[in-house]
């Protein structure tokens, strides 16, 4: 055993540090998906006997006017929250300087992705406050009439979303000051030898450094628009009139909520929603193994 060991031992050294993170991943992330599937093909409350339905839930949610309404808020939250990729970025670029006073100008960026999100829909919640918010403060100061942007059923998802930018961006800020450490300083002055500078040397010289800290931004941005749950529940509970629900919230509404704890039909709300995240990840994972293989 022990000369096993020795001859093996550069290979099995790095599984043995991997094993109980693996395992944990295997337990806590692989089989509750696969459980979440089966549960999806039955009719159950979570406590009594499970009866087998086979796709009715599918075909359930093809009729369903409150799913629609859930997939259409989250295609919207994708598309939005792509805006905190590029904000982020620029808000590094902003913040990658050597100037005085510069690290507390950071802490005050860094400061939306430390506190909770739940902190975070609190102060939403009372900036779009139509008596005594600050935006309609501001509006009713220049002439406007008050918008009660929580109670309009055309507002409510994009004021939602625009309280998930604010620590979004921060978090895409902290990835993007973390990959202007490692961009190459001499590649930067080759460049400016030629006479690159602004959007040329952002373009050619410096995004082309910073794809792997893009694409771990792009990664995390679309898992946290798709299970976009906890803004939702504080700042509206999914109204007016359902209007602000996403496919996480609706998800639980079925599930957990006075709509009869439906665990079926809120697991195949949910294995909907991990098909969708897995099909963007993949595509845009896809798309950078073919960009690499083709450098």
């Amino acid at each position: 055993m022990r000369a096993f060991w020795k001859r093996h031992q550069q290979r099995l050294a790095p599984w043995l540090f991997l094993a109980p993170g693996l395992f944990m991943f295997l337990v806590y992330v692989i089989f509750p998906i696969f459980q979440s599937i089966s549960i999806s093909f039955y009719d159950w409350d979570g406590l009594g006997e499970k009866k087998y339905i086979g796709v009715d839930n599918y075909i359930e949610l093809a009729g369903d006017e409150a799913f629609y309404t859930s997939l259409k808020n989250n295609v919207l939250w994708l598309v939005l929250y792509m805006l905190a990729i590029p904000a982020g970025l620029f808000v590094a670029l902003f913040l990658n300087q050597t100037v005085r006073g510069i690290r507390i100008v950071k802490s005050l960026f860094f400061f939306p992705f430390v506190i909770s999100q739940v902190v975070v829909g609190l102060v939403f919640s009372w900036f779009y406050d139509p008596s005594y918010g600050l935006l309609n403060v501001g509006l009713m100061s220049v002439g406007l009439e008050p918008i009660p942007v929580l109670a309009d059923e055309k507002w409510v998802t994009y004021g939602i979303i625009a309280a998930g930018l604010w620590p979004q961006t921060a978090y895409c800020m902290i990835l993007y000051l973390t990959g202007l450490n490692a961009v190459d300083p001499e590649q930067i002055e080759a460049a400016r030898l030629d006479n690159a500078k602004g959007l040329k040397m952002l373009w050619y010289v410096i995004l082309p450094q910073l794809k792997p800290a893009t694409f771990i931004a792009i990664v995390v941005t679309v898992i946290g628009a798709l299970r976009s749950f906890d803004l939702i529940s504080i700042m509206t509970d999914g109204g007016p009139w359902g209007s602000s629900r996403v496919l996480a919230f609706y998800m639980y509404e079925q599930a957990f909520s006075e709509y009869g704890f439906r665990m079926g039909y809120g697991a195949a709300i949910a294995v909907v929603l991990f098909a969708i995240m897995m099909i963007y990840i993949s595509g845009f994972l896809w798309k950078m193994y073919r960009d690499e293989r083709t450098r």
